[in-house]
């Protein structure tokens, strides 16, 4: 898995083009302020194990949301970052599993539209921690 962390000011985006049949639909646009973005890739080996991949996961995403002073966490698929991807199938089904054990730990998890093309806006503060890259 490959993770990219930015914390954000500010985030904005709304849902341009569906890629995936049977994703939810969504169309409005979203709004979020003082957040960790956490840009996922799963890669095909991540399907070996779920369950260590969400682990690994949410502990990395916790760790960047402290360093950011944030409790707020927004997971975004982001299948740019290896050229090993896992399906989307199993993308999905590890960002929901992750998205409720961060609730479970008291963080504002959300998840941006999967299986959409975004147009974004984004507010990066420059400052140490405030981007961070894991090879998991």
């Amino acid at each position: 898995m490959k993770l990219l962390m930015v914390y954000a000011n500010k985030i904005w985006y709304k849902p341009t083009i569906k890629t995936i049949e049977w994703a939810e639909d969504k169309s409005e646009p979203e709004e979020y302020s003082d957040i960790l973005i956490a840009f996922i890739q799963a890669e095909e080996k991540d399907m070996e194990d779920i369950k260590a991949a969400e682990t690994k996961l949410v502990k990395n995403v916790k760790w960047g949301a402290r360093k950011n002073n944030t409790r707020r966490i927004l997971l975004h698929s982001f299948a740019h970052l290896s050229e090993s991807k896992a399906t989307p199938e199993f993308t999905k089904e590890l960002l929901d599993r992750a998205e409720i054990r961060l609730k479970n730990a008291s963080y504002e998890a959300y998840q941006s539209p999967f299986g959409y093309f975004l147009d974004i806006s984004m507010d990066w503060p420059g400052r140490s921690l405030a981007r961070v890259f894991k090879d998991l």
